[in-house]
């Protein structure tokens, strides 16, 4: 086996005999002597090949060529000061070889593993993973996850949890995506569902009364991708019995600063907390990214009564109206600016933009002609506006309000680069409404699950004021972490249960295994998942899921390396009773 890693050699191991192996990262030939950069996991050596010390034959040094894997045998040596080269950790020794034994030879290359600079298509990189691998980005951002689940081990260990690992193939129980199915060779025409998460087993633990279980934890959910999400993805999933809130904070916030100081060596402060409804007052969002101000400010009691239509009328129907200010920025942005802005906020569901400019102690734009003055010398004294800002504003129901003017802070910061890139701003958010309101089904639906535990009982007939003890961490603007304490009572199920409309029947059916063990001694629980891939992304800094997983999926969830999902013959299918129907033209 390898004794040595490659990146590890200092001056105090010279003048001994050492074996090592590697790839042929770079290849110097000076006529008579050829220089190597033998790169492995660890980083490089440099390693010589002199012709009058090389007691293998020359030639076959000669016939090196890049990504050769190789075994040498040599002498090492303490480098000339003019040779020393301080841009890698090895820079001060050098390898003279005695014996070289090429293990495999190397085809041309697709693209230079060799070459971190410059950009590889991702079909490519991703159909010869294995060889973007060696790359120097992905190949650390591998070894942090490894650091990142190190770490984690570690301190959920030493605080008595115990990690179990919970099924692969699971009952279908619907968790708001659609599942993966597995088809049943034994019962025909039944399947089972690969986990969504492990919730389910995990609060079946605790009535096991295992009181700390964790497990980095392989989920599954087919939905549709982009750049932060994967078909499968792993969770660092953990459950306590007999906890709390404060309690599940507690540990997940000495977990994450653990894996921050191990791995980035920075000391992370307290994290705040901010409850639902004032992340959405404040940032127009529940995972505010909080690197940077620029809030959301609130116009609705200043322009109740306004002649503007556009405003009154929407206030008056219920809605808000609330702006962003681009502090000194106001220069930055056209009208023609301003109208691709406008388009932005549309996606989101706002029906426009309304904006003022204020230059020369004066407000411009198109409202500003017909707004009260009395309303904006209102407005810039109450939020101190000055010359060189921008005012952006949406007057619409709250959820169009919060998710256009959330999104376009967002973009704003990132267009004006008024984000710290080296800032990790973890927060808390809790107290989440227990209810969401589907406009397309008409009716109200748990916002989590129906296990989650709402804070009074009493307030589950009135759903927009229903709260769930729920939470979430946050970081930079990405979902790190949901959780809850969970409800254990039978019989506050079964007011939830109808609530959602969910009959007995429907109950037994999704969740009959649970609802048993539930006779039988429920501990009071609660827990959290972070998602490892998320916290990576940010660790690594990186905004695309696919650089921290070793083999990911395309955005149609293929994988162009294995060529996956791929058909399968006639005979698998009969076996598990499985027939296409082929449509009619």
């Amino acid at each position: 086996m390898k004794k040595y890693n490659n990146g590890e050699f200092r001056k105090k191991d010279i003048n001994q005999e050492y074996t090592v192996y590697g790839w042929v990262n770079k290849r110097r030939d000076m006529g008579g002597v050829i220089f190597v950069d033998l790169r492995d996991r660890s980083g490089f050596l440099q390693v010589v090949f002199n012709k009058s010390y090389l007691k293998s034959n020359f030639a076959l040094a000669e016939s090196l060529k890049n990504e050769y894997c190789i075994k040498v045998t040599g002498t090492l040596m303490a480098r000339t000061e003019d040779m020393i080269n301080p841009k890698i950790d090895t820079g001060e020794v050098e390898l003279m070889v005695e014996q070289l034994e090429i293990l495999s030879e190397c085809e041309t290359l697709p693209f230079n593993v060799y070459d971190n600079e410059t950009e590889v298509n991702e079909n490519v990189a991703l159909k010869y993973r294995y060889l973007d691998l060696r790359r120097d980005k992905l190949k650390e951002n591998i070894l942090i996850r490894h650091q990142v689940c190190k770490s984690a081990r570690e301190y959920l260990n030493n605080l008595g949890f115990i990690e179990i690992e919970t099924p692969i193939l699971c009952k279908s129980t619907p968790e708001g995506a659609r599942d993966y199915l597995v088809p049943s060779r034994i019962s025909k025409g039944s399947f089972y569902a690969l986990p969504q998460s492990p919730q389910i087993f995990k609060q079946l633990l605790m009535v096991s009364g295992f009181e700390k279980y964790y497990q980095i934890a392989r989920s599954f959910r087919d939905e549709d991708l982009r750049a932060d999400r994967q078909p499968e993805f792993t969770q660092i999933d953990l459950e306590m019995s007999f906890a709390e809130e404060e309690d599940v904070w507690n540990v997940t916030e000495g977990m994450i600063k653990k894996i921050v100081k191990d791995v980035k060596q920075i000391d992370l402060p307290d994290f705040p907390r901010l409850n639902y409804q004032e992340a959405m007052e404040r940032f127009g969002s529940d995972k505010p990214d909080t690197r940077f101000d620029m809030e959301l400010l609130d116009l609705t009691e200043i322009l109740k009564d306004t002649k503007m239509n556009v405003f009154r009328n929407a206030i008056e129907q219920g809605g808000i109206v609330k702006c962003l200010i681009i502090k000194n920025n106001g220069d930055k942005y056209s009208r023609s600016d301003v109208e691709h802005l406008t388009d932005f906020v549309k996606i989101y569901g706002a029906k426009g933009l309304a904006w003022l400019k204020y230059d020369n102690d004066t407000f411009n734009g198109v409202i500003a002609k017909n707004l009260e003055k009395e309303k904006l010398d209102q407005m810039k004294e109450t939020y101190h506006i000055e010359n060189n800002d921008l005012i952006l504003i949406v007057a619409d129901k709250k959820k169009v309000v919060y998710a256009a003017l959330g999104a376009l802070r967002n973009k704003i910061a990132k267009e004006l680069n008024l984000i710290d890139e080296n800032k990790l701003n973890f927060l808390w958010i809790t107290d989440f409404p227990f209810f969401e309101y589907s406009e397309t089904e008409g009716r109200w639906k748990a916002e989590h699950n129906p296990f989650t535990m709402v804070r009074d009982i009493a307030t589950i007939d009135d759903p927009e004021h229903c709260i769930s003890r729920s939470y979430d961490l946050v970081v930079n603007g990405y979902e790190l972490a949901s959780g809850g304490v969970r409800n254990h009572k039978k019989e506050d199920l079964a007011k939830i249960f109808k609530a959602l409309s969910i009959s007995d029947e429907e109950a037994l059916e999704r969740f009959g295994f649970v609802l048993e063990a539930f006779k039988y001694g429920v501990p009071p629980h609660a827990g959290i998942a972070p998602g490892l891939e998320r916290l990576i992304m940010v660790l690594t800094k990186t905004n695309d899921i696919k650089d921290v997983v070793a083999f990911p999926k395309t955005q149609s969830a293929s994988d162009l390396m294995s060529e996956a999902p791929s058909s399968v013959s006639v005979n698998q299918l009969k076996e598990l009773g499985i027939y296409f129907e082929q449509e009619k033209e």
